[in-house]
């Protein structure tokens, strides 16, 4: 059952008005929309504001030219991830997983995913850190699996997440503050990181309290759902893999990675996947290893593997990173941590691992082969320099100049027009708060901007209670990823027109500034839409900033979704032709097993 109550009030900040008075607004904004399209301007947003969530209201302020019916898929779908698909994906190559990522299908599906039966509002941030519905993520294999490991418990109706792991049994809290007596996880030094094998994410959600946003990655394998339950836990993580292609990360990304027995084989294919990690590592940045082969000599009889085998594994993962100019910093009973080197000035002159040529660019990662030469950073002028700038401690990174902005090298983007951006979300947002008195109160977590350009819409929301993944997509006009990341935000490229790397009801709240006009000669606009249903939660809200023609053509096809819907004005007032779509999507679920009605 959905969490619904019918006596909490709209979600869109609604005038009570009596009826009648109701219509002949509505009616009248109906001939406004007529004369708007002989150049007189649309609607007051004094008309919109009188909008209800409910589309039965006797005439709505914009008719929609044509409306079609998107059936709902049947319950077999309700976990269905379209480039991830296990099926699928075993007619490709098992060499180095290769058959474990993005494989997306020939045409995209033309129904609406289901959520499963019974499914329920997630628990509200931060005690959905802790616990989960069972009817969200139906899936006991990790506390079976697992057990012994105090990932993850079912009690009841629901899951318990007490925070262990297979290299913390004593708890993430513990583990992390074990690695924070090695280096220093609250002086802000460290804001982003990438969990790579995240199990159910653990080590991030504990991370939270120091002020580091961590990006959690795992495929989509025998560990059934643990992507799934990081992000019905509200934390930050994606679908992903070290096999033959880059991750969807720009160049000097994280200022922190880790890996806990991740079963990653670092050594191997000279050391491609270490070399990866390299490349998203910012100058100065830490890798951090627990589980096999650090500290072999205590485990290796437990881990069922010979005391050679385990130190051969070691050496070479020691000279994978020596080749790569990383510096050992400590190795400490289960914990060995690296460093990456500031700038590559005597890396250059050891020439242990050969550079990439200069034309190759480290910041490409979108379908982009993985390399074994080593990615280029910025070139210094002295060893203390670091390459590439050095960015801010958290909090001040947030608002301070990016490197990759003052050092002039995002094409059209200046000091002046950052500072510009950073005022203008903030106007954004608070009106935002206007039309949609939910956000800003807990209600959402997740949150995704399809389009952030310089992240404005995350920055601006810091404050609340919520997690942004930026994305830039790969069609924008210029690569912007970089200067979220050296702000302590996280992000990914992606490509509209494919399915995103996540589980259905992976959001609480869309956001698509100018999304859909980027690819409206791209890909079909309904297949766009139908993704974003997808990966909206039941009751996530989505709101669209676009060119009034063009949210026309949305509200027309998002009626067929079972979307709730109104357009308003900019923020700026109604003689800007850009206006505003906030849309509810209504709450459905499968049909119980026993019935076979789709």
């Amino acid at each position: 059952m959905a969490n619904i109550d019918s006596s909490s009030p709209t979600i869109f900040n609604v005038r009570k008005t009596p009826i009648f008075i109701l219509i002949i607004l509505l009616c009248i904004a109906s001939y406004f929309l007529a004369a708007y399209h002989q150049g007189a301007p649309l609607l007051t947003t004094a008309t919109t504001a009188s909008l209800s969530l409910s589309l039965s209201t006797p005439c709505n302020h914009i008719t929609a030219e044509y409306s079609r019916t998107f059936p709902r898929c049947s319950a077999n779908f309700s976990e269905y991830t379209p480039c991830q698909d296990p099926q699928r994906s075993l007619g490709y190559k098992r060499h180095r997983m290769i058959y474990r990522e993005r494989h997306c299908p020939e045409e995209p599906l033309k129904c609406r995913v289901p959520a499963p039966h019974g499914y329920r509002n997630p628990f509200p941030w931060p005690a959905s850190r802790d616990r989960a519905w069972f009817a969200n993520v139906p899936h006991r294999e990790l506390t079976v699996e697992k057990a012994v490991q105090n990932w993850i418990r079912f009690e009841g109706e629901r899951f318990v997440f007490p925070g262990g792991g297979t290299t913390f049994p004593n708890g993430a809290d513990a583990y992390i503050e074990d690695i924070g007596k090695l280096i220093n996880l609250r002086d802000g030094s460290i804001r982003t990181a990438l969990d790579t094998g995240c199990g159910v994410a653990s080590w991030g959600a504990y991370l939270l309290s120091r002020n580091i946003l961590t990006l959690s990655i795992a495929p989509r394998d025998t560990h059934e759902a643990q992507v799934q339950f990081a992000l019905e836990r509200g934390l930050p993580a994606l679908i992903g893999i070290l096999a033959s292609k880059r991750l969807p990360f720009p160049s000097r990304a994280f200022d922190m990675s880790h890996c806990s027995r991740c079963l990653i084989p670092w050594a191997e294919y000279d050391g491609i996947f270490l070399n990866e990690v390299d490349r998203v590592l910012r100058p100065g940045g830490y890798w951090v290893l627990s589980g096999p082969p650090i500290n072999w000599k205590k485990y290796w009889k437990g881990w069922q593997r010979t005391e050679k085998d385990l130190n051969e594994e070691q050496t070479k993962i020691e000279e994978v990173a020596k080749s790569l100019c990383w510096r050992k910093l400590v190795e400490k009973d289960d914990i060995a941590i690296w460093q990456k080197p500031k700038n590559h000035l005597d890396c250059k002159l050891t020439q242990n691992r050969s550079f990439c040529n200069a034309q190759s660019d480290p910041d490409k990662a979108w379908y982009t082969d993985m390399q074994t030469c080593l990615a280029p950073v910025p070139e210094v002028s002295n060893k203390e320099e670091t390459s590439g700038g050095v960015v801010d401690d958290w909090p001040k990174r947030l608002k301070s100049i990016p490197p990759r902005i003052y050092r002039s090298t995002i094409e059209g983007v200046t000091d002046e027009a950052f500072s510009k951006d950073y005022e203008l979300w903030k106007k954004r947002i608070s009106y935002y708060k206007t039309v949609n008195k939910l956000l800003g109160t807990g209600r959402y977590r997740n949150l995704l901007d399809m389009n952030a350009h310089l992240g404005g819409f995350a920055a601006a929301l810091i404050e609340d209670p919520v997690w942004v993944m930026n994305v830039v997509p790969v069609q924008a006009k210029v690569d912007t990823l970089g200067s979220i990341y050296e702000r302590g935000l996280i992000g990914i490229y992606h490509d509209w027109c494919e399915a995103m790397s996540t589980y259905p009801r992976t959001y609480d709240l869309i956001h698509a500034d100018s999304v859909l006009s980027l690819y409206s000669n791209r890909c079909e606009l309904e297949d766009i839409l139908l993704e974003m249903d997808r990966i909206l939660r039941p009751e996530g809200c989505v709101i669209i900033r676009d060119d009034v023609d063009m949210l026309i053509k949305v509200k027309s096809i998002v009626n067929g979704l079972e979307w709730d819907s109104i357009i308003v004005d900019h923020e700026d007032g109604h003689l800007k032709r850009e206006k505003l779509l906030f849309a509810v999507k209504k709450y459905w679920t499968a049909p119980p097993a026993s019935d076979n009605t789709n």
